[in-house]
């Protein structure tokens, strides 16, 4: 056993998505199975007797690696010396809340954490935001701290590629694991494009390219698409509660990549900062690419085909990205 625990902070500890997230990240799914782990719960003044629940509950699981549990409302407490921080507390829409009032709510909170970020964490710290509008969020969250490389910083966009993948795997009667290299473009939002030019599904031992698997093209560039940008509200609409246990796997399949790379000729998508990128995607955004990952670095795949039809829903996503990011700085500089 690795001596040294990593420590961990989770946002909106008391949530129904750390409900979900806690156990897997404890019992070893994301950073190893022989990796000990000290974790730090953070969540609003008001929430924390029932963060005592949660602890109570972690350490009514007996887990082996679990050595240390922090529950916490002080940013200078969570965000001391961290490995990894999964930042999942947002302030949530409201009914009759204009996007505007909900972008300058979270860029005050991601201000903050980014702030302490700074001062107080790791600088080779891995942020995920899950919080939304997680993209945005993630870019205010690294631009409020500017000595933590950029590359740390990334959002969740992998619920809707296990999406995706899960979608394309039913259509082809096939395990989900058996489809790979789907791509979530852009925004974590409904303008984001799930793109399968890419994807290769496994049918009787063979990759064959998605088109030729589904053998529906309207399908794939109509149902499917929408079906995937809406799965959100659907699953909403249906439980009358927001994703929780499929964006905690997510964010657990996330940071594992992060943590232990991709396997060889796979990829997965990410929100990850724009910078360089080779799809005439805009500068300075936290905009979800395929990614492969190594040495806990991830790189953008370079050199895909874009077709005109992807090229349109591209720019459509990343407008709306500019045009969040465009509205959110103002907010950072009052």
């Amino acid at each position: 056993m690795s001596a040294e625990p990593v420590r961990v902070l989770v946002t909106g500890a008391a949530g129904q998505i750390a409900y979900s997230l806690l156990f897997g990240i404890a019992k070893g799914d994301v950073f190893g199975k022989d990796q000990p782990i000290t974790l730090i719960l953070l969540d609003i003044t008001p929430m924390l007797p029932v963060l005592d629940g949660v602890v109570m509950e972690l350490q009514d699981c007996a887990l082996p690696l679990l050595r240390e549990v922090i529950p916490t409302d002080k940013e200078e407490v969570a965000f001391k010396d961290l490995d990894a921080a999964i930042l999942v507390g947002s302030m949530p829409r409201r009914e009759g809340m204009e996007r505007k009032d909900l972008l300058k709510a979270n860029v005050a909170i991601f201000k903050s954490q980014g702030a302490a970020l700074e001062k107080y964490a790791k600088k080779t710290v891995k942020v995920l935001v899950v919080g939304n509008p997680a993209n945005t969020n993630c870019l205010i969250a690294a631009k409020s701290a500017p000595s933590i490389p950029k590359e740390n910083f990334s959002c969740l966009t992998r619920l809707d590629h296990n999406r995706a993948r899960s979608q394309v795997a039913m259509r082809c009667g096939v395990p989900a694991t058996q489809v790979k290299n789907v791509i979530i473009w852009g925004n974590h939002s409904s303008t984001q494009y799930p793109d399968v030019h890419h994807c290769k599904v496994n049918m009787a031992g063979s990759d064959l390219a998605c088109f030729d698997a589904v053998k529906d093209d309207d399908w794939l560039k109509g149902a499917f698409i929408s079906t995937v940008q809406q799965r959100g509200a659907a699953v909403i609409a249906a439980r009358k509660l927001s994703s929780a246990m499929s964006a905690a796997k997510a964010i657990c399949d996330h940071m594992r990549d992060i943590w232990s790379g991709t396997p060889e000729g796979e990829f997965v998508s990410m929100g990850v900062y724009s910078s360089s990128n080779s799809y005439s995607v805009a500068e300075d955004l936290i905009y979800s690419f395929p990614v492969h990952i190594k040495d806990k670095q991830w790189k953008i795949v370079d050199g895909l085909a874009i077709n005109d039809f992807s090229r349109g829903k591209m720019d459509a996503t990343a407008a709306e990205l500019v045009e969040e990011r465009d509205t959110a700085v103002t907010f950072l500089s009052a």
